[in-house]
């Protein structure tokens, strides 16, 4: 046993020292392997290295040796450049985070990173390491790239500690001068920058960068002389984005030393900042032009300037102010010079740039801000400069030439100094006309009675007597408005005002409102013995001469007048033929007089007097005892006439006819058919009282009575206490004590509703509230008159009615009242009032097919006058905008712009722009705009659409500036017109959109 124990033992022991001597074998060669793995490292041939380290750390089983093959594995890796080397070494690190050759790791990583240009990762690997255990040698690159990786991160001053450590090696230390160099240059400190740059000057590697950087330092330096020549010495050898920057350091050295001949090449060959310019860049090249006196080229370089509010802008807008003013572009000089004087940064040029404001203003007109207050504005804010006389001048000729007399007139009230006493006079005078245009008649009277208490011009003192008087005429007081005339045409200084062609006219015509007729005809003679190119007037004088010498019984001149009227073919000759007929009755030639009716009754079958010719040719007839012919005439009038103001009294002649004949059942007829169709009216009660006698000669009183009884008109038993009382309030009404008459009237109507003078007394009731200021309550009366048959008083009615509904809330309530009175009105001015209101109407109520009928309507009469021709054109005009039609709206405002005043003026005159934009012709449409700021500046809401338009133009003449200024303005200054605000944001957003593809200084 115990021996075979102890050759098992030594069989044992041999065993284990052959297994022993055969892994120390295995592992001196992995160990050779190794060690010549590490040698292949160190000749670089990592590629190699990497393979055996890799086949070394599979088979080792020695945890040292494993280490430093993963570690020499992710080294090779790193200076491989392979994708996974930081994963490796990574690895490494976290596998064998206490290996001695950690640190290294570390250091390789960074590396690795930085050569992949990650400085930010690199960085975070360069803190991890521990510099004290690095070689000289790696010290000095580890030392460069961690100062390089902080300059890229924007640590300037720590990467300026490792540059340093580094300025003294062969390697690293030009490199690290050249970017101590560039952050001293990008701290301007300029001193320090040339230190570094000059050390490393010599180094072909990085002159070429330094010429530009040194050439940038002397001009920020103001050695701009050397900045020049640098920066033309770099030029060469630049890249394109380096040579755009020396170009601009090259012209605005030039600039500065106002060498701006030479600086223009270099100023346009700059590209910008990532290809835009600014208002800088804009404004440098602009002046350089401006100083050449190339206005043209500088003009289109400042007006690139939007949206500055600096220095620079303000300068540059002064200058494009000047620019403007030398080509004689006085609107949009205008517009850069209010700009400028908006801008304290200079306050020279912001006093100078107001005053040339300030007088193109005056001379120009501005929609803005009315002229007077502009020019009152410079005054105030200087008033010590050289040129106040001269603006205080402007000031006052400007209260006439802008024609904003309304804001003058506000400002002069505040101030009413001896020296404006004049400029009172006259503005009082022109707001006056302005207010007498808008038909604001007492207000006009209130202003021309102004101006005659400041009689400082003996011309305006005449004028505005004239004026004052024709208003009056207006308002119905014409006692008020003969005086006036008269004291005008006594004035010395009448005979020179325009006034005073026609002042016999006037003073003609205030006489026929007074019914003094001889007087009237007289002054009419005058007139057209005085006057002889005005025929429209001469023709009308000789129908109010003739009319007047007809009333005060002078025939036979009345007819030579008539005469004269026909002969010079006046749209009123049918009325002038009628009256000629008629004056042969009254110099009892009754055979001319129904052979004239007849004429006229044949030549004129569409004249409104065909019924009244009618109806006195057929009372001719009766007083000649033409019985059958007057009969058949009358038939002749009812026929053509049913519901005619002679209708009924036609068929009561014929029934006194038939009753003179003695044929009284047919007279009976005629009576009880007025009776019955047309109750209540004067004819009625006629043709009762005849019937009456009829019935009475017959001997058949019961019959009448019971007939009688059928109308609710009459009633026998109160007749006399029905005509007193009407009558009491009938002479209360004659006397002019119209609140008695109301009381009268009320009286009887409440007494006999269905009386003999109901009618009447309805009439005179709805008369007497409407002289008194209470319409409303008229109009229960007016509609009973116009609710009964065709009487004497429907048409006034109508008229009366229709002007008291068209004054309130709901002018629809109008319509049907001025539709009755077009197709019943004998007057022709009641069918001319009754066709334009009905146009103004339907306008309103948007049934522009109706308006435009009745606008056509009111232009086909010629008897129109030009102030209902210019409201139906524009009516024409709006309708054709609101449809679309833009040709006809066109055609329309061409029409109304020769004739029309105030506020249709403007609105013609903007859409006279408005067009011609639209076409466009920009120049031509800034000029009518430019005349609607001069001359219509009252009319704000037309003077801001106007802008609108202008910046339009402008912008369609490539002038930006202009646009966005304008559109700009008309936000900030028409806020009470939200419409116009809200088209001028968007005209602004669309240009700056536009104009930011190219200027960088655009928001």
């Amino acid at each position: 046993m115990r021996k075979f124990s102890w050759l098992l033992f030594l069989l044992v022991l041999a065993k284990t020292n052959s297994l022993s001597a055969q892994e120390s074998s295995i592992y001196t060669s992995k160990l050779k392997e190794f060690d010549r793995a590490v040698s292949l490292y160190k000749d670089n041939q990592y590629a190699s290295a990497q393979y055996l380290f890799e086949k070394v750390k599979a088979t080792t089983q020695n945890e040292e040796t494993r280490s430093d093959c993963t570690y020499y594995d992710a080294s090779c890796a790193v200076r491989l450049g392979h994708a996974n080397a930081d994963v490796l070494m990574e690895s490494f690190l976290e596998t064998y985070p206490t290996s001695s050759k950690s640190n290294q790791a570390y250091t390789e990583v960074a590396h690795y990173y930085f050569n992949q240009g990650n400085y930010k990762e690199a960085l975070r690997w360069f803190e991890k390491t521990d510099e004290s255990q690095l070689s000289a040698k790696d010290k000095d690159r580890f030392n460069f790239q961690k100062g390089y990786s902080l300059f890229n991160s924007n640590d300037k001053k720590e990467a300026s500690k490792y540059f340093n450590k580094v300025l003294n090696s062969e390697t690293y230390g030009p490199q690290a001068k050249y970017y101590m160099g560039f952050m001293a240059y990008e701290g301007d400190n300029y001193q320090e920058a040339n230190k570094y740059f000059d050390q490393v000057a010599t180094d072909e590697k990085y002159a070429e960068k330094l010429s530009y950087y040194q050439a940038d330092m002397s001009f920020k330096s103001g050695n701009f002389e050397k900045a020049i020549e640098q920066g033309q010495k770099a030029m060469a050898k630049s890249t394109p984005a380096e040579k755009s920057e020396l170009n601009k350091i090259i012209g605005e050295s030039y600039f500065n030393l106002k060498k701006y001949n030479e600086a223009i090449p270099y100023l346009v060959a700059y590209k910008g900042k990532r290809g835009k310019w600014n208002n800088t860049d804009y404004y440098q090249l602009g002046y350089a032009y401006y100083k050449q006196n190339d206005y043209e080229n500088a003009i289109a370089q400042f007006n690139k300037i939007i949206g500055g509010k600096d220095g620079v802008a303000q300068n540059a807008y002064y200058h494009l102010g000047e620019s403007y003013l030398k080509l004689n572009q006085k609107q949009q000089a205008l517009n850069a010079f209010k700009n400028a004087s908006e801008m304290a940064f200079d306050a020279a040029i912001q006093e100078d740039a107001y005053l040339n404001y300030a007088k193109l203003s005056y001379e120009l007109g501005n929609s803005y801000q009315s002229v007077p207050s502009v020019l009152l504005g410079f005054i105030n804010k200087y008033p010590n400069n050289p040129n106040r006389s001269v603006v205080e001048k402007l000031l006052i000729d400007s209260y006439i030439s802008s024609k904003n007399y309304k804001e003058a007139l506000t400002l002069l009230e505040k101030n009413k100094s001896p020296e404006n006493r004049l400029a009172y006079q006259k503005v009082t005078f022109y707001r006056g006309l302005e207010l007498y245009t808008d038909r604001d008649y007492d207000t006009a009277l209130q202003m021309f009675q102004k101006s005659l208490a400041n009689t400082s011009d003996a011309q305006f003192t005449a004028r505005a007597t004239f004026w004052k008087g024709e208003t009056e005429y207006v308002l119905n007081d014409y006692n008020k408005s003969l005086l006036s005339f008269k004291q005008f045409v006594g004035m010395a200084a009448a005979a020179s005002t325009p006034e005073y062609k026609n002042s016999s006219y006037n003073v003609a015509y205030a006489y026929f409102k007074l019914k003094e007729y001889d007087a009237a005809g007289d002054a009419f003679q005058k007139f057209i013995d005085k006057v002889k190119d005005d025929k429209v007037r001469i023709t009308d004088a000789y129908l109010r001469l003739a009319d007047c010498r007809f009333v005060t019984s002078k025939y036979w001149p009345a007819m030579d007048a008539y005469n004269k009227v026909i002969e010079l073919k006046s749209v009123d000759a049918d009325y002038a033929y009628y009256q000629k007929a008629l004056c042969y009755g009254f110099v009892s030639r009754n055979d001319r007089k129904i052979e004239d009716l007849n004429i006229f009754i044949q030549n004129y079958p569409k004249s409104s007097y065909r019924d009244d010719a009618l109806f006195e040719l057929g009372n001719t007839y009766v007083a000649t005892d033409k019985q059958d012919s007057a009969l058949k005439t009358y038939d002749k009038l009812i026929a053509e006439y049913k519901t005619g103001a002679f209708t009924s009294r036609a068929i009561l002649r014929q029934g006194l006819v038939y009753y003179n004949s003695d044929r009284s059942s047919e007279a009976l007829m005629k009576f009880k058919k007025v009776a019955a169709e047309y109750p209540k009216t004067p004819e009625a009660l006629e043709a009762v009282a005849t019937a009456r006698l009829i019935y009475v000669d017959s001997g058949k009183v019961g019959e009448y009575a019971t007939w009688v009884k059928t109308l609710d008109f009459v009633a026998v038993t109160d007749a006399d206490l029905d005509n007193d009382t009407f009558e009491s309030a009938m002479k209360q009404f004659d006397q002019n004590n119209t609140t008695q008459a109301i009381s009268g009237f009320r009286a009887y109507i409440s007494s006999f509703p269905n009386g003999i003078h109901a009618l009447k007394a309805n009439f005179y009731l709805a008369q007497a509230y409407f002289a008194e200021g209470q319409k409303d309550k008229a109009v229960p009366n007016y509609e009973y008159v116009v609710n009964e048959p065709r009487n004497e008083f429907t048409e006034q009615s109508l008229t009366r009615l229709g002007q008291i509904l068209l004054s309130g809330s709901s002018k629809e309530k109008a319509i049907p009242v001025l539709l009755r009175l077009e197709n019943e009105a004998d007057l022709y001015q009641n069918k001319v009032f009754a066709q334009s209101n009905l146009m103004k109407c339907y306008y309103e109520k948007k049934d522009f097919s109706n308006a435009v009928v009745y606008a056509d309507k009111v232009l086909s009469n010629p008897k129109t006058d030009d102030n209902v021709k210019s409201d139906a054109q524009i009516i024409i005009a709006r309708s054709a905008m609101q449809t679309g039609d833009e040709s006809k709206a066109k055609a329309a405002y061409a029409k109304v712009l020769p004739i029309a005043k105030g506020e249709l003026a403007a609105e013609a005159l903007y859409y006279d722009a408005y067009f011609k934009n639209k076409e466009g012709k920009f120049e031509a449409s800034n000029t009518s705009v430019q005349k609607l700021a001069k001359s219509y500046a009252t009319y704000r809401y037309y003077g801001a659409k106007g802008l609108v338009l202008m910046a339009k133009n402008f912008y369609g003449l490539k002038d930006s500036f202009q646009a966005t200024y304008i559109l700009d303005s008309v936000i900030q200054n028409f806020s009470d017109y939200p419409d116009v605000v809200a088209e001028a944001q968007t005209e602004l957003s669309a240009i700056k959109a536009e104009e930011a593809k190219t200027n960088s200084s655009v928001r």
